[in-house]
C-alpha cells in the first residue's frame, strides 16, 4: 500500500514542474483573470479575507456573508468566475440575479450575487479619465466590454440584466499589459472615460471575451461616484484597504510540489519556489489546494495559515529576496484520512 501511495504521489508530482498557470485546480479552464481596478467582488474579497492579518477570513461582512455560502475556496479562485460556453453571451444566457457569479458551475460564486449595501466600494469621479486593470492569471487574446447600472439600480435588489445599461460605455480588444501571467501582479490595462452624469452607488459589469475560444469571464466592481480617484473602503475592517498593485513588468514565480516520504496516514512534501521573471522578488506567497481534505501538521522554512483545504505559506523572514532565477524550498507535514494526492500550488511574488 506505501510503494503504491509514493508512487501516485511522485506521479502526479511530475505534473507540478510545468508552467505555474497550469498549477491550479483542474477545471475546463485555460484562461484565468479578474477586474482590480476597480475592484471586482471576488478579487476585493480575497484581499480582505488575507489581510490586515494574514487570516483567511473575510472582514468585510458582504464578503463573509459570500464565504459563508459559496465557501473560501470562492477566494482563492478569485480569477475564475467564468463560463466555458459563454461566447460572450449575458441577457438570456445568464439568469437575472446570478450576473455577477455568471451562473457557475465550475467553482460555486452565487454568495457573491447577494443583494447588499456593504460590499468593499471603489470611489471614482463620473466623466473622469481612468484606468481600468484586469488581472491576467493566464494570458489570451479577446475583448473587454465594461457596463454601467442604470441610474435606476438599487445594490439591496438582485442584479437584474435591466438594471445595466444596454450597451457598454467602452470596449478595447487586446489591451496592453504588464508582468508575467500566473500572479497577482500582472494585468492588462486601457484608459477609458468614466460614464457623465452618474452619481452615487453604481456598479461595474466587465465581460471578457476570449477569441480563441468561447470561455467567457465576468466581474461585478462596486463604485460610488464622490469624486474619488481610485481609492477603495470597506476592505481590512475599513482601516487597512489594499494598495493598487503597482507592479513591476517582469515579476512572476512559480512552484513546484514533490513528496519526500510517505507513510500510512500522512506524508512529507516539499515545494520549490523560483523567481521565473526578469525582476527580483521581495517576497513570495504560495497557495495550496489539497484534494483529499489533508490537513497540515508542521511547516518548515515558511508560515503558514489553512482553512479547509487550502493552506497559505508566504516566506520567511530569511527567504523572502528571489533573485531572477534563484528558488527556495518549504517543507511540511501533512496529514491524510484518505489517500494521499499531490496538493497544486501556485504562488504571488511582491
Amino acid at each position: 500500500m506505501r510503494t503504491r501511495r509514493r508512487a501516485a504521489l511522485a506521479g502526479a508530482a511530475l505534473g507540478l514542474t510545468m508552467p505555474l498557470g497550469a498549477l491550479l485546480p483542474a477545471t475546463p479552464a485555460s484562461a484565468h483573470g479578474a477586474t482590480m481596478m476597480p475592484g471586482s467582488r471576488t478579487y476585493l474579497c480575497w484581499k480582505d479575507g488575507l489581510s490586515p492579518t494574514g487570516e483567511i477570513k473575510p472582514n468585510n461582512p458582504a464578503c463573509a456573508a459570500a464565504v459563508a455560502q459559496s465557501g473560501t475556496t470562492s477566494l482563492y479562485n478569485w480569477f475564475a468566475v467564468l463560463r466555458s460556453d459563454g461566447a460572450g453571451r449575458t441577457r438570456g444566457f445568464i439568469p437575472d440575479g446570478k450576473a455577477c457569479s455568471a451562473g457557475a458551475v465550475v467553482y460555486d460564486f452565487n454568495g457573491y450575487d447577494l443583494a447588499r449595501n456593504d460590499w468593499p466600494l471603489t470611489h471614482l469621479t463620473s466623466g473622469a479619465d481612468f484606468q481600468f486593470r484586469f488581472n491576467k492569471w493566464a494570458a489570451h487574446p479577446g475583448t473587454f466590454r465594461t457596463y454601467i447600472t442604470k441610474d435606476s439600480w438599487s445594490p439591496t435588489r438582485p442584479l437584474a440584466w435591466n438594471d445595466l445599461e444596454d450597451q457598454p460605455f467602452y470596449s478595447v480588444t487586446d489591451p496592453p499589459s504588464v508582468g508575467g501571467p500566473g500572479n497577482e501582479s500582472s494585468y492588462y490595462y486601457w484608459n477609458a472615460k468614466l460614464p457623465t452624469g452618474k452619481s452615487g452607488r453604481h456598479l461595474i459589469y466587465t465581460v471578457w471575451q476570449r477569441s480563441d475560444s468561447n470561455e467567457t469571464f465576468y466581474n461585478c466592481s462596486d463604485v460610488v461616484f464622490d469624486g474619488g480617484k481610485g481609492e477603495v473602503t470597506g476592505v481590512g475592517g475599513g482601516s487597512n484597504p489594499p494598495t493598487t498593485p503597482t507592479p513591476q513588468p517582469g515579476m512572476a514565480c512559480t512552484a513546484a510540489f514533490r513528496t519526500v516520504s510517505s507513510w500510512n496516514g500522512g506524508y512529507q512534501g516539499e515545494v520549490k519556489v523560483t523567481n521565473s521573471g526578469t525582476v527580483p522578488l521581495n517576497g513570495w506567497t504560495t497557495h495550496l489546494t489539497f484534494a483529499n481534505g489533508e490537513t497540515v501538521d508542521s511547516l518548515w522554512s515558511g508560515t503558514y495559515t489553512q482553512s479547509g483545504v487550502d493552506a497559505t505559506v508566504k516566506n520567511a523572514s530569511w527567504n523572502g529576496a528571489l533573485a531572477t532565477g534563484a528558488s527556495t524550498v518549504f517543507g511540511f507535514t501533512a496529514k491524510s484520512a484518505g489517500s494521499a494526492t499531490a496538493p497544486a500550488p501556485h504562488c504571488m511574488g511582491s
